[in-house]
């Protein structure tokens, strides 16, 4: 059996999306997801969805080893942040070593890095007139968005397009690529 561990901040679709994905898969399980946000909409999801699902704070997520804790008791074969916008802490790269994975919503390295999520990273991409944009997924290191890349899809934006047009664009991406490269990833690992 292999185990997951979402980390999420939002909505959680995309938490929802994987659980949907994984559900008759025998050999898979969401073992927990795990939230900075009290009121993120990814706990009511995950109510609803009867995943366990914790919500912590900033110190206990920096300063204590409750997350710690919690993950070696989970045993994750694989760590998925899933909209999580918190930098991961040193020392929990160093305990789950190429085991940490994030999805971005843009063709990185462009558009990376602090501050660059959700639609600030689509707003810059329309701003900048880019022809194409997409999804990267990389392994979480030290630094916002610059772990080695896993995979990357593109898809085409016209100057008609909007925001949230390409939002919807990149979401799809999101929705098709993240769950079938999680269980490649677990595969191999």
């Amino acid at each position: 059996m292999k185990n997951i561990v979402l980390f999420a901040s939002g909505s959680g679709s995309n938490v929802e999306n994987i659980v949907h994905y994984f559900k008759s898969n025998p050999n898979v399980t969401v073992a927990a997801v795990l939230s900075n946000k009290r009121d993120a909409k990814v706990l009511e999801r995950c109510n609803k969805l009867n995943i366990s699902a914790f919500y912590f704070n900033r110190s206990s997520f920096y300063d204590k080893d409750l997350i710690r804790k919690i993950l070696k008791t989970l045993n994750p074969d694989l760590i998925v942040l899933a909209g999580f916008l918190w930098k991961m802490p040193y020392d929990l790269i160093q305990d789950f070593p190429k085991k940490i994975i994030n999805i971005h919503p843009a063709l990185l390295p462009k558009y990376g890095g602090k501050g660059m999520y959700g639609d600030h990273v689509h707003r810059a991409v329309k701003e900048n007139k880019e022809i194409e944009t997409g999804i990267t997924i990389h392994f979480v290191n030290e630094n916002y968005d610059e772990g080695a890349i896993i995979y990357q899809a593109k898809t085409n934006i016209s100057p008609e397009d909007t925001v949230q047009s390409i939002a919807k664009k990149v979401q799809a991406l999101e929705y098709k690529h993240f769950p079938r490269i999680i269980e490649k990833l677990l595969n191999e690992g």
